[in-house]
């Protein structure tokens, strides 16, 4: 019986060893060829992590010109109102238009009026050829961001709808500008006014001859020096809402009213 149990178990260990040897065996002819020389890996990867390469990163979707950075969004306290901008996809009609610009009204307008809680509120605006200027009070980053949503919603659908079409409408997510003084406010508010004379005096396909532009808010501005009059103002449904941070009600003043010729600086 003893010798039975060596024998067995001398059996097992020449087993094992002789399957240890054809797995080694198995290993080496994969790594190396038929020359017998060995393989270099066909992914070679260095040491370290990854970093800046030519072609990484995401594509910007108006080609030539960087999109909006997707980083998290800085908080927003109710007490500050926002400036932002909305551009438009390369190929699209564009917005300083008769019947453009009031299908904006209107949807601003429904926006103001489906927003009677006022976490959200679109207080002053500027239409140019191929983006929007907003200057909006929230309650806080997330009302602000249902607040836009369906506003674009409202825009998106009111453009296509009249330029026949489907598809996206804006070209990126919006970017804005947290106002925190009121220097802030009102130099937001002056480049909202008078952002169209500015790029009339850059030479860009854009006409103010009136003493404000009627493509914004400033027909329902009050903070003007000038006394201005706008006929038929009354038969327009008011596109905007009051403001009821202070900043934006009458913290601005305290660098003066505007006047109907400032013009933002040229580039």
């Amino acid at each position: 019986m003893a010798t039975d149990s060596k024998q067995r178990a001398q059996a097992g260990r020449t087993k094992k060893g002789r399957t240890a040897r054809s797995r080694k065996q198995s290993r080496g002819s994969k790594a190396r060829g038929a020359s017998g020389k060995r393989l270099d890996p066909l992914l070679p990867f260095h040491p370290g992590r990854g970093g800046a390469r030519p072609g990484a990163g995401r594509k910007p979707k108006i080609p030539g010109r960087p999109g909006v950075d997707h980083r998290p969004r800085a908080p927003l306290a109710s007490r500050f109102p926002v400036h932002v901008t909305l551009k438009l996809r390369s190929g699209l009609p564009r917005l300083r238009g008769k019947t453009t610009h009031e299908a904006l009204r209107a949807a601003f307008a429904a926006g103001c009026a489906r927003n009677l809680t006022g976490a959200f509120r679109l207080c002053h605006y500027a239409v140019l050829n191929d983006h929007l200027h907003l200057i909006c009070e929230a309650e806080d980053r997330a009302a602000l961001s249902r607040g836009l949503q369906g506003l674009l919603i409202r825009i998106a659908r009111a453009l296509n709808k009249l330029w026949s079409r489907r598809g996206s409408v804006f070209a990126d997510r919006y970017h804005d500008h947290i106002l925190k003084s009121p220097r802030e406010v009102r130099n937001a508010l002056r480049y909202v006014f008078g952002n169209g004379k500015k790029h009339a005096a850059e030479g860009r396909e854009v006409a103010v001859p009136q003493a404000i532009d009627t493509f914004t808010s400033a027909p329902w501005f009050t903070g003007f020096r000038e006394r201005i009059t706008v006929h038929g103002l009354d038969a327009i449904v008011r596109p905007v809402t009051d403001a009821r941070t202070w900043l934006l009600t009458e913290g601005w003043l305290r660098h003066g009213r505007i006047s109907v010729h400032e013009v933002p600086a040229t580039g």
